[in-house]
């Protein structure tokens, strides 16, 4: 086995890019990719360009009509069928839309199988995490799901238990829904309450279906959770899970909008506490499942403040070189922020709040506080279904 992490990345999935003025810009991922560099993780780890995913891929998770929906789109971009979710606000249609979509998926995929093949313990793909594309539609500003695809990929290579732990603000509908009966994996999400943000879905009750009762598991916080909350909501939830089920494969999602500074969001969560999660996904792999670990990005707004120190934290995590949270970030790497974008980048690989202090759900309950009753809420409706004291 390859002592080095895999980072896959191809230039060419910065063309994901629905036009000016959508959220989803594709800076945040180069300004990603050149402060990995800044910081010399590039030589950590093993940089791979997987190939982009195929039809007979993608058909593991999308139906075959969506998937020539996406490549009419791509074709002709004002053609496109908004009954399939594409042309819309969410999800503009591109030129080139299809192709980039796949090479995305791809790198995910790529990292599965490596991960499986045994050529190395950990893969990172902070392109991907695309979470809400659901098996006829895109969503959300997701195209191909390709954390469903990586997940679909381990299960034909033979795995027989896969954990997928999504800790985006957004709740992670479209990988619950590609494993809703399907008891071999067991899907995690961690987001912020489905009555005051997209896709309104995510309750505790969805356990899934009767056949796979238990596989599905919901966190959902209230508006305003910070640091404290999310590190306690985690740690009650997550590993007494992973534990249980034991998984072959972790697939981990880190969408940065959990962040104080995201617009689209209201979670106040600090960069400090996702590394700390972070950390606690790389032990849960080491622990329960042999060290294997997909590691994918997905949502993040806050372009230069946030998603570029957060995802390269996980790369640094991922590689065994964690970066120290008050280290400096070099002044090259900041020069070539407010040449994109003219924006000042951060100075510091932290937003000051290491170690983050929280209290571990042992320490008691209490029944006033919305927090703690957004995580009795998750252990009930699951625990039991799985043997496990609620």
């Amino acid at each position: 086995m390859s002592g080095r992490a895999q980072l896959m990345w191809d230039e060419a999935v910065t063309g994901y890019d629905f036009g000016p003025g959508h959220p989803m810009d594709p800076v945040r991922l180069a300004l990603t990719r050149r402060l990995v560099d800044a910081l010399g993780l590039d030589r950590e780890v093993e940089v791979v360009a997987a190939k982009p995913a195929g039809e007979s891929t993608l058909r593991l998770v999308h139906r075959e009509d969506y998937i020539d929906a996406v490549k009419a789109a791509a074709a002709d971009p004002g053609a496109a069928d908004g009954s399939y979710g594409l042309g819309t606000m969410d999800d503009p249609a591109f030129a080139g839309m299809h192709e980039v979509s796949a090479l995305i998926a791809g790198q995910s995929v790529g990292a599965a199988e490596a991960v499986w093949r045994g050529d190395t313990l950990h893969a990172v793909n902070f392109a991907g995490g695309l979470h809400h594309a659901m098996p006829g539609s895109a969503s959300g500003f997701c195209v191909y799901n390709d954390a469903a695809l990586a997940i679909a990929r381990l299960l034909e290579l033979g795995a027989e238990r896969v954990a997928y732990v999504d800790v985006d603000v957004h709740h992670g509908d479209g990988v619950q829904a590609a494993f809703w009966e399907d008891p071999r994996v067991l899907t995690i999400s961690l987001h912020e309450h489905p009555r005051t943000l997209f896709p309104q879905t995510g309750w505790p009750e969805e356990t899934g279906a009767d056949c796979a009762e238990g596989s599905a598991v919901n966190v959902a916080l209230p508006a305003g959770t910070g640091d404290a909350g999310w590190l306690r909501a985690f740690h009650a939830v997550v590993p007494e899970l992973i534990a249980d089920f034991r998984p072959q494969v972790l697939v981990t999602q880190h969408g940065a909008d959990t962040h104080f500074e995201d617009p689209l969001a209201h979670l106040a969560v600090s960069l400090d506490a996702q590394r700390a999660v972070q950390v606690a996904c790389h032990e849960l792999a080491h622990e329960y499942a042999g060290g294997r670990w997909v590691a994918l990005g997905g949502g993040g707004y806050a372009v230069v403040d946030v998603v570029p120190r957060s995802w390269t934290h996980l790369v640094g995590i991922a590689a065994g070189r964690p970066v120290e949270p008050e280290t400096v970030i070099p002044e090259g790497w900041r020069q070539e922020v407010f040449a994109r974008t003219r924006q000042l980048g951060p100075v510091r690989m932290t937003d000051g709040r290491w170690p983050v202090a929280w209290a571990a759900w042992e320490a008691g309950y209490d029944p006033a506080d919305r927090l703690d009753q957004a995580v009795l809420a998750a252990r009930r409706a699951v625990f039991p279904l799985r043997g496990l004291l609620a």
